[in-house]
């Protein structure tokens, strides 16, 4: 794609990586194919290509975001099907990112969006906070659909909608100190408890916990790590997003210092595509580039990290598992095999829904902020899904769980919680129920 910035618009250097960016598209349209939202709407400005000219539009000529390009940016999932389609590498996320901290410098969303998206800065990110809002929650939801009928209550009434109707019980799992390992000695990690995840699924970062220390991993939890910044991050709110990330990359590094760490272990692979990618959100700060790019390399996901322990094969149980690959995952973090390869091995007999490429519709704030073409997502993955004829489900993402868990009857867990029974944990709850 041929590009006219200046030189003065060149000096800046976020938009120089834009530039760079830009120039590898080729607008060949393979993208269009894997894009939920295309395929959704049929719209070519809900397409990576059609974004990637309504970008370029903005920034070339240094204009503030309108409301179409709002529009259009604002209804894509940052699934990143496209950059594992693309044959040219273009690297879409981080033009998409550029684009959205543009959004939020330039333009002025209507009151009812910036109130919902302060709520959700200010909320999601903090699990106390997080844990009070779903409480207050269960006296809402009677009004829930009353509110979805008022357009400036309607998202509220959609938060409302989503809240579970029974709140976990606040786990030991996030409580920071070391976790001995029960055999000799084989690793030592640093575990993410996160934001979101340990007040919807505590259970996922305990089934974590003791699997790994079973199998001779050390395991730590260290004080004042919080929210990884995705969240923000993807509304645009990039000091708030780099704020955490700092935070984060201080924590991890003091702990590896005072002991070492084999990996920073994540359990939501939205967490960790964001985590990963640290030494490039913060390489123009000469303060922690080279501290978070230490963090990022020791970031692993959960299963990247078990594929590395050769844990020994297991007896086939009765059990079929349809596996769903988070985005953040498959796209994000390019982790295709190891989670299915590891329930092979643990006994359990796996299938590939259809159109696994596709996203699920959650993708953080989406399903709050667009609704819509969330659910239309979430209906096409469910029977998607169903057709497997599985008797579960299993992911690596809480948002993936959340979103799917409201469309289908079928049992869902994590897919380290499926292992953690698998070597010698106790059976998940939910199937005991």
């Amino acid at each position: 794609m041929q590009t006219n910035f200046t030189p003065a618009q060149l000096a800046d250097p976020h938009v120089a990586e834009s530039e760079a960016i830009l120039r590898k598209c080729v607008h060949c349209g393979f993208c269009t194919a894997t894009c939920p939202t295309y395929v959704t709407l049929g719209n070519e400005l809900d397409s990576p290509r059609g974004r990637i000219y309504l970008i370029k539009d903005m920034l070339e000529n240094g204009r503030p975001a309108d409301e179409e390009v709002v529009t259009h940016i604002d209804r894509c999932l940052s699934c990143l099907a496209c950059t594992t389609t693309c044959p040219s590498g273009v690297d879409y996320m981080h033009l998409v990112d550029h684009a959205r901290v543009h959004i939020e410098q330039t333009y002025r969303r209507p009151l009812k969006d910036r109130l919902v998206r302060a709520v959700l800065a200010a909320v999601l990110p903090y699990p106390s906070r997080f844990r009070l809002a779903l409480k207050a929650a269960r006296l809402g939801r009677p009004f829930a659909g009353l509110m979805k009928r008022m357009p400036f209550l309607k998202t509220f009434g959609v938060m409302l909608d989503l809240a579970p109707s029974e709140i976990a019980q606040a786990s030991a799992a996030a409580m920071p100190g070391v976790r001995a390992a029960e055999t000799e000695k084989r690793g030592r990690v640093a575990i993410l408890t996160g934001c979101a995840q340990p007040v919807l699924k505590p259970g996922i970062n305990e089934a974590t916990i003791r699997l790994l220390t079973r199998l001779g991993v050390e395991v730590v939890v260290p004080q004042g790590e919080g929210c990884c910044g995705a969240l923000v991050h993807h509304m645009g709110r990039e000091e708030q997003a780099l704020t955490a990330a700092r935070r984060n990359v201080d924590v991890w590094v003091k702990a590896a210092d005072e002991g070492g760490l084999d990996a920073i272990i994540i359990t939501a692979s939205g967490c960790g595509t964001t985590i990963k990618d640290y030494g490039h959100m913060l390489r123009l700060d000469p303060a922690y580039a080279d501290k978070a790019a230490r963090v990022s390399a020791l970031a692993k996901d959960i299963t990247e990290y078990l594929t590395s322990l050769d844990l020994p094969r297991q007896e086939t149980r009765n059990i079929t598992v349809a596996y769903h690959s988070a985005c953040s995952m498959q796209h994000g973090q390019k982790i295709v095999m190891a989670p299915k390869l590891l329930l092979k091995n643990a006994g359990f007999t796996v299938r590939d829904p259809a159109e696994g490429h596709l996203c699920c519709g959650s993708a953080g704030t989406y399903n709050i902020l667009q609704p819509e073409i969330s659910a239309t997502l979430k209906a096409r993955k469910v029977k998607n899904i169903e057709a497997t004829k599985a008797d579960i489900i299993a992911t690596g993402n809480i948002g993936c769980i959340t979103q799917i868990a409201t469309g289908t009857a079928m049992p869902i867990l994590h897919t380290v919680e499926l292992l953690d029974w698998a070597y010698g944990g106790e059976k998940p709850a939910l199937l005991q129920k």
